[in-house]
């Protein structure tokens, strides 16, 4: 193989880093508001808590809240890939993004061969984000439950 045959791929370490801090800078700041308005319905403020039925809503809740932050998310990058002309409209972009975020990837949707790997380092930000989500889901799960021994 030639070196000139090489892709460079500085273009996509650019356009893909900062994409990954933005899209973990939104998710955590999301999810820190999210969790304190969790914290105040659990506990009250000072008011009556939130019955059983409620508190057992939050979990489920805050997993459609998640899933609709990681689909904005996706939109971000959906919007780098038509911004840079890696592919040729909406549908196919967001189809490929939430494709290489959730490591998916069954669509027959391939980027152009100079931004392949910005489409791995998309792959990557989703295990971020994800793990991020499934760490706060937990924590979500460790305030809801107490909630379900005690009378109401």
């Amino acid at each position: 193989m030639e070196p000139t045959s090489v892709t460079p791929w500085s273009s996509d370490w650019a356009w893909g880093l900062p994409l990954i801090v933005v899209t973990v800078a939104i998710h955590s700041f999301g999810l820190t508001i999210i969790n304190h308005r969790v914290s105040l319905g659990l506990n009250g403020n000072g008011k009556n808590r939130l019955p059983r039925m409620a508190s057992a809503m939050i979990v489920p809740g805050m997993a459609l809240y998640a899933s609709i932050l990681q689909g904005f998310e996706g939109a971000l990058w959906a919007a780098a890939y038509l911004v840079l002309g890696a592919l040729p409209d909406r549908k196919s972009a967001m189809l490929y993004s939430l494709n290489a975020m959730t490591t998916y990837g069954h669509a027959n949707i391939d980027l152009q061969l100079h931004w392949q790997l910005m489409g791995s380092l998309e792959a990557l930000n989703g295990w971020i984000l994800f793990g991020l989500t499934t760490a706060f889901l937990f924590t979500v799960m460790q305030k809801v439950w107490p909630h379900f021994n005690q009378s109401t």
